[in-house]
């Protein structure tokens, strides 16, 4: 038997199991959801995937995903903006 576990590890050293593999440098909300773009707004807790590390261990395998917290001017450009008609 063989097995895959994933993690989030937070900017505080926080570890969090996540169901899934998430991609290099996607925003994610608190929980390791991935978040769809654009963002309605830039007043959002965001981590951004950092950095992925995986562990190859006899019988099972670690992927860590590293998070970096977003300040409110890094998600500016990830924001959906209101042109006027």
């Amino acid at each position: 038997m063989f097995i895959e576990d994933f993690f989030i590890i937070f900017p505080e050293g926080d570890v969090q199991e996540v169901p899934d593999r998430l991609p290099f440098n996607t925003l994610v909300d608190m929980n390791g959801q991935v978040l769809s773009l654009p963002l309605p707004t830039n007043r959002m807790i965001v981590f951004r995937v950092a950095r992925i590390c995986k562990k190859e261990n006899k019988g099972c395998n670690e992927t860590h995903h590293f998070l970096e917290l977003m300040g409110a001017e890094e998600l500016l450009p990830y924001v959906k903006r209101n042109e006027p008609l």
